[in-house]
């Protein structure tokens, strides 16, 4: 079987491919909870929480898969699976159940500034090493901070 050969020297694919492993677990896990919420939502703000939940989703799914790609690109197998995930994850679940919009819109906040935290220091981490990998997390950054402001805006 050929592999990738990586431009990137042995010590740079290391940290780079942790910081891009990192965030497909983000992402994947992000995708999912803003689909477990979106699913259970209930109350007055329903459709427009709704519709942004989606907008969460689809977010994350782009975003994993540009990170996943370039995992590949530089040599390192991207591992999206789902114990993986599971074992891997630093979100926080959700509760079982329908979920108050209030309760949904402090979780989801709460859950992006994290997540937002965590891709910061992927960039900083990643600024040496390969900063064609740290642009894509920069990108990506800049979306979820999007995104959160707006949750934000909500509470």
């Amino acid at each position: 079987m050929a592999a990738v050969k990586s431009p990137l020297s042995e010590a740079a694919q290391k940290v780079t491919g942790e910081a891009l492993q990192g965030a497909l677990v983000d992402l994947v896990d992000l995708g999912l909870y803003a689909k477990q919420a979106h699913w259970n939502l209930v109350g007055p703000r329903f459709k427009t929480i709704h519709e942004h939940l989606d907008e969460i989703v689809d977010l994350a799914r782009t975003a994993q898969d540009d990170v996943a790609e370039r995992a590949v690109a530089i040599g390192v197998n991207p591992d999206g699976r789902s114990r993986t995930v599971a074992d891997r994850t630093e979100i926080q679940q959700l509760e079982p159940g329908y979920l108050n919009d209030e309760k949904v819109v402090l979780a989801v906040t709460g859950t992006l500034f994290e997540i937002i935290g965590r891709f910061r220091e992927r960039i900083a981490a990643t600024d040496e090493p390969d900063p064609v990998s740290q642009d894509l997390l920069i990108g990506i950054t800049a979306e979820l901070e999007k995104i959160h402001w707006m949750f934000q805006a909500q509470a």
